[in-house]
């Protein structure tokens, strides 16, 4: 897994990012101070810097960090100050992720930032390891929207794929039906639910190996690797 340091006082985006990001291959360590970022980064492989810290101002941990190491490094700012986040990307940050964020966003950029630091050379002489988040036999790749069972593909509608996803962001939590369809169809949908319902059936049928997907009656569903 990939080393991520996650610099962040705020309890609740700290808890979701060192709970959710397992989940897609990095093993985070997380410090709430500029103090303990300067004292951890190295042996990171990629840092997450929020710039409002207790002790310190992101900023000048963003530049203390650039004179001895070239880790990727994302700032995470509630800041709506464009100069700042400028100021932060001239220091050397290789991008910034404005609050409130998805999880999904933040995946895809931190995949991004560390995709540029690996030489092509690397890139073409490297034996490629199977990205994506496993469950089990299941291996679901979101920046490619590709779903293995046991390195065999399984060939998913864009739906399919959507609402597979989304349940296997949060596996054994049960999402309700009113939260699966505003994510995967539209808050405003005013159409049958009935179609949920189809879209489950066929995801059970395609994976029945892999995961069991589990109706909570009255609520929503649950998604588990099969045989849990």
């Amino acid at each position: 897994m990939m080393r991520v340091l996650l610099v962040e006082d705020d309890p609740s985006i700290a808890g979701a990012l060192c709970e959710g990001l397992p989940r897609y291959g990095f093993s985070v360590d997380h410090v709430t101070t500029g103090a303990a970022a300067l004292e951890r980064f190295d042996g990171s492989e990629l840092v997450l810097l929020d710039l409002g810290l207790p002790d310190a101002d992101g900023i000048d941990i963003c530049r203390r960090i650039r004179t001895t190491s070239d880790v990727p490094l994302i700032i995470i700012t509630a800041r709506s100050d464009e100069i700042e986040r400028v100021v932060g990307l001239e220091l050397g940050a290789d991008d910034y992720v404005s609050k409130p964020f998805g999880l999904r966003e933040l995946v895809a950029r931190m995949r991004a930032v560390t995709r540029r630091g690996v030489p092509r050379s690397a890139e073409s002489e490297a034996v490629a390891e199977p990205v994506g988040q496993r469950l089990g036999p299941l291996r679901i790749d979101r920046a490619a929207r590709r779903a293995f069972v046991a390195d065999a593909e399984v060939t998913l509608t864009p739906k399919e794929f959507d609402l597979l996803s989304l349940l296997a962001e949060s596996p054994g939590v049960v999402l309700t039906r009113e939260q699966l369809i505003a994510s995967v169809w539209d808050s405003n949908w005013f159409g049958s639910t009935r179609t949920l319902d189809v879209h489950v059936g066929a995801l059970r049928k395609k994976l029945v190996a892999a995961v069991e997907i589990s109706t909570v009656r009255g609520v929503g569903f649950r998604l588990e690797p099969a045989g849990r």
